[in-house]
């Protein structure tokens, strides 16, 4: 796993670079999120492909409890990828709701994700 560093308004954003699912729980994301917050970052940037197929499907609840670790820690997060194969309604209107506010986005493009963080 590498992290690519992304300046934005003089904070660092980690953008994860990796062929590998690296987010399979909770626990997995608290410790990416620790880590990297201990290294200075406070907004994260992963791709949809670091992410357990189980994180989309929202009846056992790994979404919600994963991005409460980030709201917890103030911790900004951008999930980079297409969610358009995704068919279920529910994971639409999530991804629309989180997207509205400030601590989670689903986007994309990197960019897109950077953009978002500097606002």
């Amino acid at each position: 796993m590498k992290i690519r560093t992304h300046a934005i308004n003089e904070r660092n954003a980690a953008e994860i670079i990796t062929d590998e699912i690296i987010v399979h729980s909770a626990e997995d994301a608290l410790d990416l999120l620790g880590n990297l917050y201990y290294q200075g970052f406070d907004k994260i940037i992963l791709h949809e492909q670091h992410l357990s197929p189980e994180f989309f499907d929202l009846r056992n609840g790994m979404a919600g409890e994963i991005l409460q670790k980030f709201s917890n820690y103030r911790v900004q997060l951008a999930v980079v990828g297409d969610f358009s194969k995704y068919t279920c309604k529910s994971i639409h209107d999530f991804i629309y709701e989180s997207n509205k506010g400030s601590q989670v986005a689903f986007l994309p493009s990197v960019a897109e994700a950077l953009d978002k963080f500097s606002q």
